[in-house]
């Protein structure tokens, strides 16, 4: 399908990609380039590319396809900053959590290319090139976003590209993946560091009563939170539209169970409580998380 990738950004994404490509796909030859020093440092040592470059446009040089794995506020200038060097006839794509504000930023940095986005929906709490493994993409889902008139031929390369590497992908609507994921995985990235935060800051309870009786609960809220600040601060400024939607329609019910607490509505909590479990169930069956206690975090599971 392609016989050079060029990976820029060398962190839990990039690094995990080079890594799957040698280990599932041991005929592509890899580049890579991270803005980094310290990082590139890293990824020599762990041999995350064939070859790790010291600037972006030599790691793109050739390069049939180029995956960009930076912030999504940062896909833009760092794409208009490689524009001269990528090969006129190769595919560029990404990994971003946001996509329609990213496909416009690259539509409009890559002109003259051709442009497909993607998000492979996996990812752990920990960052940089030393968190990357091969195996981060396998049974997680990818959904790639072509624009409306896209190569067929390369939209299938990149659909086969991703299912070497083990995903499960899925063709979407940009505006839809944005809906989609504010609900599933943005609000609750959100809703974490909220939490976390408010612990913190209690006057009544110490940081250390915080730490020491910290519940099941609390302690997955604590590693949701401890994501990568940049990435998610990135993440809901480009996908505020979708986001804030999804919040105002969080508020709105959790003001409905404000007012079934105060007023003993015991009937229905269990309703709502009942209703959730069922979906917890679906998620499981779907293959999606694990029953066991730990959800099979010793696993590298996670999302992003």
């Amino acid at each position: 399908m392609f016989d050079h990738v060029a990976i820029i950004g060398l962190g839990l994404q990039g690094g995990s990609i080079g890594l799957a490509i040698r280990a599932y796909l041991p005929g592509v030859r890899t580049s890579g380039y991270d803005i980094s020093a310290a990082n590139r440092d890293v990824a020599r040592e762990r041999c995350l590319v064939d070859r790790v470059c010291d600037t972006g446009e030599e790691a793109v040089r050739d390069a049939d396809l180029v995956i960009l794995c930076v912030p999504p506020c940062a896909m833009g200038t760092v794409a208009e900053g490689l524009r001269d060097a990528i090969p006129a006839d190769a595919l560029v794509s990404d990994v971003g959590s946001s996509k329609k504000s990213v496909a416009d930023a690259l539509a409009k940095a890559l002109p003259d290319h051709l442009v497909i986005p993607a998000h492979p929906v996996a990812g752990t709490e920990n960052s940089g090139p030393q968190a990357g493994f091969a195996s981060l993409f396998r049974n997680r889902w990818c959904i790639v976003t072509p624009p409306e008139k896209t190569d067929l031929l390369k939209l299938t390369e990149l659909v086969a590209f991703w299912e070497a590497l083990g995903a499960t992908v899925e063709i979407m609507d940009a505006e839809h993946h944005d809906l989609v994921l504010a609900v599933t995985s943005h609000l609750p990235h959100l809703i974490a560091y909220t939490i976390v935060g408010t612990a913190s800051d209690l006057e009544e309870v110490t940081r250390g009563e915080v730490i020491k009786y910290s519940a099941g609960g609390f302690r997955d809220f604590t590693r949701i939170a401890a994501s990568d600040p940049t990435m998610w601060r990135d993440v809901f400024i480009s996908n505020k539209d979708a986001v804030l939607t999804m919040l105002q329609r969080f508020t709105e019910d959790l003001t409905a169970l404000q007012r079934a607490i105060r007023v003993e509505d015991g009937e229905a909590l269990y309703k709502h409580f009942e209703r959730t479990r069922a979906i917890r169930r679906s998620i499981i069956e779907e293959g999606q998380d694990d029953a066991r206690p730990d959800f099979g975090r010793a696993d590298h599971d996670g999302d992003a």
